[in-house]
């Protein structure tokens, strides 16, 4: 593979502007554009992807050292098979000297594991060897730690103004009511969250034909890894509904009898739901 050194210049430049115009009321806001060669960035919800082709995710809490972001980004190469990174992380040590590290959830050697990208130092940013190593292993092309990875810009919501209690007016004094009021009406049950499944196009087939799985009742913008039989093959991210699809070979050497597909969501609220097949 080709030694690309410096293939992508990063800056890092982390802007910390209260009450900025670009994020809703008291909502924070990272928007990451990516200046990888050959590679685009996309986004899965809640995060978005922004006319310029950047991605804009929503910080989860309100933090401003350590931002939580929605949602997942996934890098579109030549490979023609996503890497997804999710349960992106931004630790920043403080605004004024802006270093931390930014970590990502992915995939490596078939499992799910959390790995510092890059890191962070006076607003710019650089690969580190377990980010430069994800990189190499996905595109084909050799990174090594130092190499850059794109740009950040971080909004802060504006902090609500605090009330002075001696400058709250009194409350009113409640009037009695003239007539009785009437009885309440029975309260609505609330619709219960639709629990995950996962179904099969074919729950019958042959050796060397294509099977699809489908799932839903997920988390909208989850990571999820799909395996077979126990090998972990695939990685999605679940839509703004909360479903998945997947198509996948049935290998000509597969043996006749009982198979599983076995759909893991990665998170805080991991959740794994199974579905069977046969070969004859």
């Amino acid at each position: 593979m080709a030694k690309r050194t410096g293939a992508v210049a990063l800056v890092a430049g982390a802007l910390f502007a209260l009450g900025a115009p670009s994020a809703a009321a008291g909502e924070g806001r990272v928007e990451w554009t990516l200046s990888v060669p050959g590679v685009s960035l996309d986004a899965a919800a809640p995060a978005v992807r922004t006319a310029d082709g950047s991605a804009s995710f929503p910080t989860l809490d309100g933090a401003t050292d350590a931002l939580e972001l929605g949602g997942a980004a996934r890098l579109e190469g030549p490979t023609g098979q996503p890497l997804v990174l999710a349960g992106l992380r931004l630790r920043l040590a403080g605004a004024d000297d802006g270093e931390g590290e930014l970590y990502a959830r992915t995939v490596v050697d078939g499992r799910a594991r959390e790995l510092e990208l890059a890191e962070v130092a006076g607003l710019r940013a650089s690969l580190t060897e377990e980010g430069a190593a994800l990189l190499s292993s996905w595109s084909g092309t050799e990174f090594a730690a130092g190499d850059g990875l794109g740009e950040f810009e971080v909004t802060v919501p504006a902090p609500e103004a605090a009330v002075d209690p001696a400058e709250s007016p009194a409350p009113e004094t409640p009037q009695p009511s003239p007539s009785p009021s009437p009885s309440p009406s029975p309260s609505p049950r609330l619709a219960e969250s639709p629990q995950p499944a996962a179904a099969v196009a074919r729950p019958a087939l042959a050796p060397g034909t294509e099977q699809t799985v489908t799932a839903a009742g997920l988390t909208p913008g989850a990571v999820v890894l799909v395996a077979i039989d126990g090998d972990t093959r695939y990685q999605d991210v679940v839509d703004a509904d909360g479903r998945i699809a997947r198509s996948f070979p049935v290998y000509t050497t597969a043996v006749e009898g009982e198979h599983t597909v076995e759909l893991t969501q990665v998170g805080a609220e991991q959740q794994v739901v199974a579905v069977g097949f046969t070969v004859h």
